[in-house]
Parts: structure tokens; sequence; C-alpha cells
């Protein structure tokens, strides 16, 4: 029987089955020899060892297409990152850090912003105008008055998702919007699964429908960028690559070459100053970072 691990706790595995439910098990000692550890995502085949209490083993885990560092997790087909329009105002800078974590780990990102009820139309129009060529899908969307939740749940179909946010931008209210309009699978759910939920911090499937799962990430204050090199940061801000045709130099970073596209197209409006502003300095973090390498 083929499922996927939703939550990991202590040695055990809940894996979701579709259309039967939850069962905990435990994993094959071959796992451990093998030096393999089960994630959060995995797709995996079970062996039933009790139905009526819905426990079983893990005997195999399939081949996986993902598998992402932070948080570790397998098989997360995009990100879904949420901040808000207003209360509090977007931490662009922040939300950019998001961007290039996901990009950097191979997934497609849709950013949400929440909170539409109470922004004003040049709110949205401004943020439109930073993130239209950005290479994400953007959504506006209000877990109040359930305004741009359809548009999500048609986005999530089918695909696990990660999400993240900041604290305090309604991720937690999006979530259970979602999780509100789509009728969940019911199943027997071991009280074990709920152990420690307050007080532990782990990667956690939520089971939206068959084949369709959201993974809720911890709030961020702050991100480090890590694993970028200061001269591939370019390539993770695709407004600016109609423009580097232009750039005298095939190695421009943008910054302080004469004679640069990108720079030209800022100062027409054409790319947005924000993300660039941003992106000058990541490019001036990861340069200090390197030379304390050296």
């Amino acid at each position: 029987m083929q499922g996927k691990i939703i939550k990991g706790i202590a040695g055990f595995y809940y894996v979701h089955i579709s259309k039967k439910g939850i069962y905990e098990c435990k994993a094959k000692g071959i796992f451990r020899k093998e030096n393999i550890k089960p994630l959060v995502g995995d797709n995996v085949e079970i062996e039933i060892t009790d139905q009526k209490e819905f426990k079983g083993n893990i005997i195999e885990i399939l081949p996986r297409k993902s598998e992402l560092i932070r948080p570790a997790v397998a098989n997360i087909d995009q990100a879904l990152i949420i901040f808000a329009m207003s209360k509090p105002e977007p931490n662009y800078n922040l939300l950019d850090r998001f961007l290039l974590m996901m990009k950097k780990q191979g997934l497609d990102c849709i950013i949400c912003f929440n909170k539409r009820d109470i922004a004003t139309k040049q709110e949205r129009e401004n943020i439109q105008k930073i993130y239209e060529n950005s290479g994400c899908r953007v959504i506006f969307a209000s877990a109040l008055k359930k305004e741009g939740i359809d548009e999500i749940i048609n986005i999530l179909d089918g695909k696990t998702t990660a999400v993240a946010g900041p604290s305090g931008v309604g991720k937690s209210s999006i979530v259970n919007c979602l999780q509100r309009q789509i009728k969940m699978e019911t199943g027997a759910i071991s009280e074990k699964i709920e152990r420690g939920k307050h007080t532990t911090r782990h990667s956690e499937l939520i089971t939206i429908s068959d084949n369709t799962y959201i993974m809720d990430t911890p709030g961020f204050s702050s991100l480090s960028l890590f694993d970028i090199e200061k001269d591939e940061l370019k390539d993770y801000f695709p407004e600016f690559n109609e423009y580097e045709d232009d750039c005298r130099f095939l190695t421009c970073a943008h910054i302080h070459e004469p004679v640069c596209g990108v720079k030209e197209a800022i100062e027409r409006g054409d790319i947005s100053k924000v993300r660039y502003d941003n992106y000058v300095a990541f490019y001036e973090e990861l340069k200090e970072k390197e030379k304390r390498k050296y």
C-alpha cells in the first residue's frame, strides 16, 4: 500500500493513504543500516501490521523528485510565500530572501499578499509593479473576507506546496481557510500524532485533499543567504535578463560597471528599484561573506 509521510515524531512516521486514513508506522531497520532517513513528503510503500489500530511499517521509500534542506522535506513541488499588504507593511528585503531561498532549491514561487481588504488600490498597484516581472505569480487575498482563496486552491491542486512567511501576516489564517474550503479526508488519526505539537517545531504536511498537501513552515524574522555565490545572484532576478545584452561587459554585476543595460532600465523605471536595491544589498552581503572565508 502506498502513501505519503505527513509527519515524523520520535521515530514514528504518519503516512497518509488516500481514501484510507493515516497510519502510524515505524521504518524498517534496513534504512538505518543504509543510512537512509525517511523524510516528511516521502512517498512510501507500507505493510499493515494492525488494520484496526492503523499501524504499519515502512518497507520502501520511493524515488524522490526533490529534497529540500531547509526545512528537511522531500517532493515539494512549489512554494507559497505569504506576506501582508498592510499591517504590517511588507518587508520586501525579507520577501526577496524567501524567494531566493526557495528558488535556490528549485521551487517555483507564488507570492500571496494577504489583507487586501484593508489595503488601498494604490498599494496594490505598487506591489504589482514591483513583482510583475519577478517570475513569480502574485495573488492578492483576504483571509478575513475569504477573497482569493479559490484562486490559491486551484494553484495548490494536485501538488505539495511549502507555505512560508513571517509572523503577523495572517499565514495561519490563510492555511485555515484552505483547510475549511476543501472537505478534508477523514481517517483514524492516532493521538500520538498530536504529541508535542505546542512544544516542538517539526515539518508537517497538511492534507487538503487527495494528492494535495501543504507544509506550513515556522515564521521567520530574518533569513541568511546560503549556498549562493555573489556572481550567480543576478540569475535569481529574471527581470534583469532582457537588458543584460546592453551591458558592456559579459560579467557585468550591474552595480559599479559603466554602460550597464540593467542600471539604464532601472533609471527608465522598467525594473523595480525596490527589487534592484535588494539585489545590491544581497550582493554586498555575499561579498562580505566571501571575504570572511579567506
